[in-house]
């Protein structure tokens, strides 16, 4: 794709190229921000939208990765603008930063829709910037390339090699059942994140920037660079370089993102094995460009594909192990047989062409198709009476002999009594029981929390029970594990069946049938159906209850209805 387009023809031509008073204004208000006219007139104006934050210790290098960035701009001959946005922190922004997935996505459509923008710089990484700023960005349909934060360092405590989140779930287990102290959490403490970036295990961060990479909106092999690495800012100036010139040719969004591209995206998902939270968001991505993807499509193609990455919380490596071996462009060359190669990326005309020559250095890091992990894609879709929309489970790190159980159900409301009284004696939980929690959906969390990887009574702990079957409306960290069934739609707190299950009754997990089944009969669900009552809502005002009247279930991806529906939204006049 060689056609150039005019520098008339530029979108940021409307505020500055015209013999009007606006353009008068628009000119002089830019000399005042210090700018030569011949500094940017006539050239594509690249928005650089950097969700860095001294809270956010995911992101809090990009202050330093968007300088690269704007190096990559002028020295291809664009004006580059940073514009900071909102930051979305895993560790800190409660009750969920899924709360504010959207409204991310909304700040990133409109700024990029009311300036005077051509392409634009998307920056991001901790688990729900990556969707927010795509979601954004394809609704405007602008060109641009997504700078992926980076996996931090890996862990290190006395001999052992840390994957955070994963061994932060680990070794609180391991204290609460008494087998460590507070001196060995102490040097945890310190040991398990020890530099900038976003999780380095396949949890939910480094999924969905490997998603974005699959997507083709990444520079290759972008998304497993670790954050601290050099190669992380060469990569961060080649975006700035790339996008200059994807505003010349036109190529937006629209013509990267389709529905090729999100059927190899949710092939390398599962291939990864990674999060169940990547369902969600690549149905709500996709949806944003009018693509209809579904449940029954994550299920379809975790049939074709196998888990060949070797990565924390399924398997042993950590994303620097991943990247060495040949990161994704090697993972990728060994899935070519399903994957849409001829489709374009932001910096190939075909997917072909960007993995010709892509290696893999370490076969245990990154499987050969005959020694899979997993002979099937990482997660699995379940239907039955409890979970009538579906659900997800993560089974390839579940312990296998619970991918098939049946036991009696212990029902907790909501999380705070859960956490009240998990560890009660008088409960009687045993390993064959399943611990089920209601009223964390997208309504009733609010947010659809990460509260899926139910804690295990510390009394069974101390036994030596690691896993049980765990079900709910919530989500669950990409870094957890265990057999844990996720995103159950309806949510309990609309009246979905999960709100009409009673301590006792028996529920049947079958992952192979990719069933989950409340084992009562009909008529006494109907009874019981008819007896219910909505919950008063969560919000009287202000955003959360905007988000509660707007906000989807989880098989639909939980975007807002009107920022999902159809429909045009013109440009601004700038006249």
């Amino acid at each position: 794709m060689n056609t150039r387009i005019a520098p008339e023809e530029l979108r940021s031509h409307q505020w500055y190229g015209t013999d009007g008073l606006r353009s008068f204004s628009h000119k002089a208000r830019t000399r005042q921000l210090g700018y030569l006219p011949e500094e940017h007139l006539g050239k594509p104006v690249i928005a650089i939208l950097n969700t860095w934050s001294d809270i956010n210790p995911c992101h809090v290098h990009l202050r330093d990765r968007a300088q690269a960035v704007k190096r990559g701009v002028w020295q291809a001959g664009g004006f580059p603008l940073e514009f900071p946005v909102s930051t979305l922190s895993e560790t800190f922004q409660k009750p969920t930063p899924m709360l504010y997935r959207n409204m991310l996505a909304m700040e990133t459509e409109e700024l990029l829709r009311s300036y005077p923008v051509d392409g634009a710089v998307l920056m991001g990484g901790c688990d729900k910037s990556t969707p927010a700023l795509l979601m954004g960005a394809a609704s405007v349909d602008l060109p641009a390339v997504f700078v992926p934060a980076g996996p931090m360092l890996p862990g290190h405590w006395r001999n052992e090699v840390l994957g955070s989140g994963t061994d932060m779930w680990k070794y609180w287990d391991d204290k609460r059942a008494g087998l460590i102290g507070d001196c060995e959490m102490a040097e945890l403490e310190n040991g398990l994140a020890r530099s900038p970036g976003h999780c380095m295990t396949m949890g939910t961060a480094s999924t969905l920037t490997a998603a974005a990479e699959a997507l083709g909106v990444t520079v290759p092999g972008a998304s497993s660079i670790p954050a601290v690495d050099s190669g992380h800012d060469r990569m961060a100036a080649q975006s700035g370089l790339r996008i200059v010139e994807l505003v010349w040719q036109q190529r937006t969004l629209s013509q990267i993102l389709t529905p090729d591209a999100f059927e190899d995206a949710v092939a390398t998902v599962l291939a990864l094995g990674g999060s169940t939270n990547a369902v969600i968001h690549l149905i709500a991505m996709a949806g944003r460009c009018g693509i209809k993807l579904s449940l029954d499509d994550f299920d379809r193609i975790a049939r074709t594909v196998p888990v060949l990455a070797n990565l924390r919380p399924g398997g042993k490596y950590l994303m620097e192990d991943f990247h060495f071996a040949g990161g994704l462009p090697g993972f990728l060359s060994r899935l070519t047989d399903v994957l849409h190669l001829d489709r374009p990326t932001v910096t190939h005309d075909t997917l072909r062409e960007q993995l010709d020559g892509a290696l893999v250095h370490n076969d245990d890091v990154i499987r050969e198709r005959e020694k899979p992990l997993a002979d099937e894609g990482g997660v699995a879709v379940l239907r039955g009476n409890l979970c009538p929309d579906g659900a997800v489970i993560k089974h390839i790190a579940a312990e296998p002999e619970l991918l098939r159980h049946t036991g009696p159900a212990v029902v907790f409301d909501d999380y705070r009594e859960m956490q009240r009284t998990i560890n009660d004696p008088a409960l009687a939980i045993t390993p064959d029981h399943v611990l089920v929690l209601r009223n964390a959906g997208p309504k009733g969390g609010p947010g659809m929390p990460e509260y899926g990887m139910l804690p295990i009574p510390d009394y069974l702990l101390k036994q030596g029970v690691r896993d049980m079957v765990r079900i709910s409306d919530a989500r669950m960290s990409g870094t957890s594990y265990g057999a844990c069934v996720l995103h159950i739609a309806p949510e309990s707190f609309v009246g979905g069946p999960l709100a009409l299950v009673r301590t006792g009754d028996p529920i049947t997990l079958d992952v192979a049938a990719r069933r989950l089944s409340l084992d009562i009969d009909e008529e006494e669900l109907e009874r019981r159906r008819a007896a219910w009552t909505p919950p008063p809502a969560r919000y009287g005002r202000g955003y959360g209850a905007l988000y509660q009247d707007q906000i989807t279930q989880a098989d639909t991806g939980c975007d807002f209805a009107f920022l999902a529906r159809e429909g045009d939204v013109p440009d601004p006049y700038a006249g």
